[in-house]
């Protein structure tokens, strides 16, 4: 494991009294806002806001007019509607949400979901096939399409209009579509820029609700669906992105959709959801639909009528993911293997690694556990039929799309984000690319990039951690990425003689500082445990979590480094 950078965040004192004084909250509590960019009263205000009707208008997105009236166009004169969608979490949530409004207005209106194996990312050729053979008039895409010049071009030729509804980056061409409701065109005026697709489509409903003079409860209902392809897709935890999550995951502890409510049940969720829950146990069983079998099962139970129809999809996703947890142990395990064989990857600043028995549907996993490993850009590759498909993920603070973008000459197909990204390319183009992405990454890779930065947001004594100053942490949640959940350092802290290694890679804390003693884990961190026994005073960084035992609460340290 790699040594870690310790920061700790700067907060403008100004701010930080202004807010002590005005929000009558703890300076740790302030200090962290400013770290945030909440300064203001407004910002504050929006910040712990969970009314609804400070969502945005949907119709400031550039195209929305005309997406809504293309869309009654087309219910009002019976045309056939198709919906395109992605095969993770975010796109078959899309899917789901704009069916099930859809189809309640017309029986006309079908979906399609591209198969992981077989068409890859997005809208894919069989799917436009699809659409001329079933005589599809309208197609509207969602999580997907901002980059489907090709077969949108097709679609438009065999008369097939189409309304693009996407989140990723647009390339230099756009789609000939009639509508292009994406806030990451340079010409969308739309306040918010980091919602997920699910989160756009939801916009769209919202603004079809109005246009057809629904009752709120037409789009209120989709809350949850929305809230958990916001925090599977890693998008920011900020603005409406927050809003929306707060609402939904409020919705999923009171009245959650059938679907959501057997996949909790079958995932043996039986506690107040938080963000970690949906990444941790809830997006993984969703996305192993379509890693292990098909992403329409996903579709399946979020639609589902009833509660026992989509507890029988849950428990099949839930096999799913079983079956997907082998399949990424033994691969990682392979690229680990790998990797440590190949002497030259200790001086190379990425990993890239490629396997034509690997499973399609878990190599961004394992490409995630290896940085995490080695904490280098990595691209985990494997075959799909003629072509190796490959996915990528970063390394904090650098562009991988931007490096794989480079790399264009060798590749067939590419699309992503900062911090992850896919492509395919030719076998025979796999050690040019290889090599230019390595060459790439050692020529723009900054030093503070190639080591993991623990950012600290506050210096606390372990006689301040209680379930008073918790309880207000709780304000900050949910958390995500540009509203982490904070991490903290304490100093002069002392082993107490009671703390173990456990499990051979694990350190169970049992610590003091002055006369307070306190409990704690850490994670892979048995290397560090000579400093925990030296004797001496060490430094912690650390996350405060709560535990149950023998059903009494207590507060722990989910412990992340120790230094002298």
């Amino acid at each position: 494991m790699k040594e870690k950078n310790w920061v700790i965040l700067d907060a403008d004192n100004t701010k930080v009294e202004f807010l002590k004084s005005e929000l009558k909250l703890p300076d740790f509590m302030c200090r962290i806002l400013v770290q945030r960019h909440i300064d203001s009263l407004e910002k504050a205000h929006y910040f712990f806001s969970k009314n609804p009707s400070h969502l945005f208008d949907p119709f400031l997105m550039k195209d929305m007019d005309r997406a809504t009236q293309k869309i009654k166009n087309a219910l009002d004169n019976k045309l056939k509607i198709l919906i395109i969608g992605d095969y993770d979490v975010d796109g078959t949530t899309s899917v789901s949400i704009l069916y099930m409004f859809l189809s309640k207005l017309s029986p006309l209106v079908s979906y399609y979901i591209p198969n992981r194996f077989k068409e890859g990312y997005g809208i894919s050729e069989q799917s436009i096939e699809y659409a001329i053979e079933h005589q599809i008039q309208l197609i509207i895409t969602v999580d997907c399409g901002i980059k489907s010049v090709q077969f949108i071009t097709k679609a438009a030729s065999a008369g097939i209009e189409t309304i693009i509804s996407d989140h990723h980056l647009p390339g230099d061409t756009l789609p000939p579509a009639v509508a292009i409701l994406n806030p990451k065109q340079s010409d969308c005026l739309y306040p918010d820029k980091n919602l997920c697709g699910c989160g756009i489509v939801f916009k769209l409903i919202c603004a079809l609700s109005n246009l057809f003079d629904f009752p709120k409860e037409k789009y209120t209902c989709f809350f949850d669906y929305v809230a958990l392809a916001t925090c599977a897709d890693i998008v920011p935890m900020i603005g409406e992105n927050r809003l929306l999550t707060n609402l939904g995951i409020e919705k999923m502890n009171t009245h959650p959709s059938f679907g959501i409510q057997a996949l909790m049940q079958s995932s043996n969720l039986n506690k107040l959801v938080k963000v970690k829950d949906v990444v941790f146990v809830l997006a993984p069983r969703i996305n192993a639909a379509g890693r292990m079998n098909d992403a329409k099962d996903a579709v399946s139970l979020f639609t589902a009528t009833d509660f026992n129809t989509a507890l029988e999809y849950a428990q099949q996703l839930n096999k799913n993911n079983t079956e997907r947890k082998v399949l990424d142990k033994e691969t990682y395990t392979e690229a680990l293997s790998m990797i440590f064989k190949d002497s030259s990857n200790r001086i190379k600043k990425t990993t890239v690694v490629y396997n034509d028995t690997w499973n399609k549907g878990v190599i961004g996993i394992v490409a995630s556990r290896l940085v995490e490993e080695h904490y280098k850009p990595t691209i985990v590759f494997t075959k799909s039929g003629e072509i190796l498909t490959g996915s990528a993920r970063s390394v904090d603070g650098f562009n991988i799309y931007e490096a794989i973008a480079d790399c264009h000459d060798y590749l067939l197909s590419y699309g992503g984000h900062f911090a992850a990204a896919g492509m395919t390319l030719p076998e025979a183009n796999y050690e040019k690319f290889s090599s230019h992405f390595e060459q790439y990454v050692r020529k723009h890779i900054k030093p503070e990039h190639e080591t993991p930065t623990l950012k600290i947001n506050a210096l606390l004594d372990f006689k301040d951690i209680n379930f008073d100053m918790y309880n207000m942490l709780q304000r900050l949640e949910p958390y995500g990425p540009e509203n982490l959940e904070p991490i903290f350092m304490t100093e002069h802290v002392y082993d107490t003689g009671y703390s173990r290694i456990v499990k051979d890679h694990h350190i169970q804390f049992t610590l003091k500082q002055n006369q307070t003693k306190i409990s704690g884990i850490g994670f892979n961190l048995a290397f560090k445990f000579p400093i925990v026994k030296s004797g001496s005073p060490f430094k912690i960084v650390y996350k405060i979590m709560p535990e149950i035992y023998q059903d009494k609460n207590y507060l722990k340290l989910f412990v992340l480094d120790i230094n002298y």
